[in-house]
C-alpha cells in the first residue's frame, strides 16, 4: 500500500523468516558459526536460545543456507506441541519424505523407522538434522526422552543426526532438569537484543534491501527506534512498518521521533509489550 509513497520495491520490514532479510548482529553470527560447526563436525546438538522476537527461527532458516550439502536432509519442527507419538510420525514423515509414516500407529515403529532411515542416509554420505522450534512449550517428559534415543543412533560410528533445540531463555531450566540430553548439546547459543548501533545498522539494511532511502529518517530517529523497540528486530519491524503506514497515509516525507514516539504508544495501547 504505501510502496510508491516511499518508493520502495517491497515492504522492508516484514516479519518473516526469509534468509534474504538476515541482518548479521554480533550475537546471531556467533550462534550461526557456531550452529554450523556443531552441525557439520557432528558435535551431537546445539540449543539456541533467544527472548521473542530475537529472530530465531529467521536465524535457523539461515542455518539451512549455509549447511554444507551433506547436511541433508533438515527437518524443521515449527509446532512442536502435539503428543510424543504424532511429533515423532512428523519427524518420520519429513525426514523420509513419506506421508505414509504420518499413520505409524506405535511409537516404537516410528523409532525404528527412523532408525532405518538414518542409517541408510548415513551409508550414502549424508547428516541429517533436526530442528525443534518454540521447544519451550514442550511439556512432556517422553518427548525428551524420545529425542534424546534419537540421538543415540548411530551407523559405522556415524551419528546419525545433529539435533538443534530453539526455544527462549525458560528452555534453559528445563534442560537442566534433564542431565542425560543437556549433557550431549555441546554447544549453547544465546541470542540477544541489538545494541543501538546495531539496530540503526538494521534498519537501514532493510531499507535498502527493499530499495529504499535511509533518509527518510530524520536525525535521531535511529536512535529512537532502537530506545522505544528495546533492540528486539519483532518490535522494530512492526513500529517501523506501522510507522511507514501512517507516514504515507499522512503524507510525511520524512519520519520523525515525535512520529515514532506517537506510533509507538499506539502500538502499546492496542498490543502490550
Amino acid at each position: 500500500m504505501y510502496e510508491s509513497h516511499w518508493r520502495l520495491k517491497q515492504k522492508p520490514f516484514e516479519n518473516c523468516s526469509d534468509p534474504r532479510f538476515y541482518f548479521p548482529g554480533e550475537s546471531h553470527q556467533a550462534a550461526l558459526l557456531k550452529l554450523r560447526y556443531a552441525v557439520e563436525n557432528q558435535r551431537g546438538g546445539a540449543i539456541l536460545a533467544g527472548p521473542s522476537g530475537t529472530g530465531k527461527t529467521l536465524l535457523v532458516n539461515m542455518l539451512r543456507t549455509v549447511l554444507a550439502p551433506r547436511c541433508a536432509p533438515v527437518v524443521h519442527l515449527v509446532f512442536p506441541q502435539m503428543p510424543t507419538d504424532q511429533l515423532l510420525a512428523y519427524a518420520a514423515a519429513e525426514l523420509t519424505g513419506d506421508a505414509a509414516t504420518h499413520h505409524a500407529v506405535e511409537l516404537h515403529q516410528t523409532i525404528r523407522r527412523i532408525e532405518q532411515f538414518l542409517a541408510a542416509n548415513t551409508q550414502r554420505g549424508q547428516h541429517a538434522v533436526l530442528v525443534v522450534d518454540e521447544a519451550h512449550l514442550l511439556d512432556e517428559a517422553s518427548t525428551w526422552e524420545a529425542l534424546r534415543l534419537l540421538m543415540n543412533f548411530e551407523s559405522s560410528g556415524q551419528p546419525g543426526l545433529s539435533l538443534v533445540i530453539s526455544g527462549q531463555p525458560a528452555i534453559l531450566p528445563i534442560l537442566d532438569r534433564i542431565p542425560q540430553l543437556d549433557e550431549r548439546l555441546g554447544v549453547k547459543c544465546l541470542l540477544r537484543p541489538f545494541t543501538q548501533a546495531e539496530t540503526a545498522e538494521y534498519v537501514v539494511h532493510r531499507l535498502r534491501s527493499a530499495g529504499g532511502d535511509p533518509g527518510i529518517l530524520e536525525p535521531r530517529a535511529l536512535a529512537e527506534i532502537h530506545r522505544l523497540a528495546q533492540g528486539i528486530p519483532r518490535r522494530i519491524n512492526r513500529l517501523c512498518d506501522l510507522a511507514l503506514l501512517i507516514g504515507y497515509a499522512e503524507q510525511r516525507t520524512t519520519l520523525s521521533c515525535d512520529h515514532l514516539v506517537s506510533i509507538h504508544d499506539e502500538l502499546v495501547a492496542v498490543v502490550p509489550e
